[in-house]
C-alpha cells in the first residue's frame, strides 16, 4: 500500500500553504493526500461536560479548520484522492506518529501557538528534531506559480520552465538519503539539480594564503564530483550543476537557496539530556530560507 503525503493544518496561512504544496507533491508522486489537524483540548463524546456550549466551541472551530482546508483542496485538485482526520493528540506526538506512516510530512514553517496550534515555531523544530522521516517546511505565500521561473514580463506563470532543486552536499558526512531525495525530486519535476557545497580552509594559527585556498577548492571540487558520480548514473535524466562557495554552510546555503523551487538538506539528529535538537545549519535554513525546505534526517 502506498504511503500518503501528509499535511498538518492548523488554520494559519502557513498551514494552508503547506496543504496546498502537499497536494501538488502528492500529484507528482501519484500518491493520496492526508490532511490532519491535532487538537488536544477536547472532551470525550457523550460526557456531560462535552455538551456545554463554551466547551464545544473550540472543537467546532477545529473541525471547521479541517473542513475548510479539505473543501479548498478538493475544488482545486479534483483528480487527487484526499482524506482528512482530526487527531486527538498534542501537536508534536501527532506529527511524529503521522510521519512514521507517511511518504512525506508537510507542515508550515511557522504558525499559531497554544492549544490547537499545530506548527508554532517551537513545535515545528521539535518535530524536525525527533522525526525519522523527511519533513517539508513551507512558508506562507508559497504558490504553484512560485515553482516556475518568471515569464519574460517578470510575471509568475505555470507555463515557464520549473525552478531548480538545490541540495546541500556535505562531502565529509553521510548524505545518501539526502541525495536520493534531491535527485528524485528533481526527476519528478523535470528540473535541474544544483548541488551546493560550502568549503573552507581549516583554521590554523596563520591566515591561509592563495595557494592553500586554491588547493583546498580543487580538492573539494574533486571530492564533490566523485560523490555525485554514482547518482548521476542512477538518475541520468537529471541535469546536475555543481556549485562550490567558500564560507560557512549556513551562510552559503541561505544564499544558494535564493531562486530555487526546493532546498533539500540533511538534518543531523543530536541527542541531548533534554531531548533531540536540530543542528545549527538546519536551524538557520528553516528561519531564513523562503522556498520550501526538506529536512532529511540522518545520524
Amino acid at each position: 500500500m502506498n504511503r500518503p503525503v501528509v499535511a498538518g493544518v492548523d488554520g494559519s496561512r502557513e498551514g494552508f500553504a503547506a496543504a496546498d504544496w502537499a497536494a501538488g507533491e502528492a500529484l507528482r508522486r501519484g500518491l493520496p493526500l492526508r490532511l490532519v489537524h491535532a487538537w488536544e483540548a477536547g472532551l470525550p463524546e457523550g460526557s456531560p461536560e462535552a455538551a456545554l456550549p463554551e466547551l464545544r466551541a473550540p472543537q467546532y472551530h477545529a473541525r471547521q479548520v479541517l473542513r475548510s482546508a479539505l473543501d479548498r483542496l478538493v475544488e482545486r485538485y479534483p483528480r487527487l484522492s484526499i482524506t482528512a482526520e482530526q487527531v486527538p493528540q498534542p501537536p508534536v506526538p501527532a506529527l511524529l506518529a503521522e510521519a512514521e506512516n507517511a511518504d512525506l510530512l508537510v507542515i508550515g514553517s511557522q504558525g499559531p501557538s497554544g492549544l490547537g496550534g499545530f506548527v508554532s515555531g517551537s513545535v515545528a523544530m521539535a518535530t524536525v528534531a525527533r522525526s525519522e522521516r523527511p519533513i517539508v517546511l513551507v512558508r506562507d505565500g508559497e504558490t504553484v506559480e512560485d515553482e516556475h521561473l518568471p515569464a519574460g514580463d517578470g510575471q509568475l506563470s505555470v507555463r515557464t520552465p520549473g525552478r531548480d532543486v538545490a541540495v546541500a552536499v556535505d562531502i565529509d558526512g553521510q548524505c545518501d538519503e539526502v541525495l536520493d531525495f534531491a535527485f528524485h525530486a528533481a526527476e519528478l519535476r523535470r528540473a535541474p539539480l544544483r548541488a551546493v557545497h560550502a568549503w573552507h580552509v581549516p583554521l590554523s594559527r596563520a591566515l591561509p594564503d592563495a595557494a592553500q585556498r586554491t588547493r583546498r577548492r580543487s580538492e573539494a571540487e574533486r571530492e564533490l564530483a566523485q560523490l555525485l558520480a554514482p547518482w548521476r548514473e542512477r538518475y541520468p535524466a537529471v541535469v546536475v550543476e555543481e556549485v562550490l562557495h567558500e564560507g560557512r554552510p549556513a551562510h552559503v546555503l541561505v544564499r544558494a537557496a535564493d531562486g530555487a523551487d526546493l532546498l533539500v538538506v540533511g538534518s543531523r539528529r543530536r541527542r541531548t539530556v533534554v531531548g533531540s535538537r536540530t543542528g545549527p545549519v538546519a536551524h538557520a535554513l528553516v528561519h531564513h530560507v523562503r522556498c520550501p525546505v526538506v529536512l532529511v534526517p540522518h545520524d
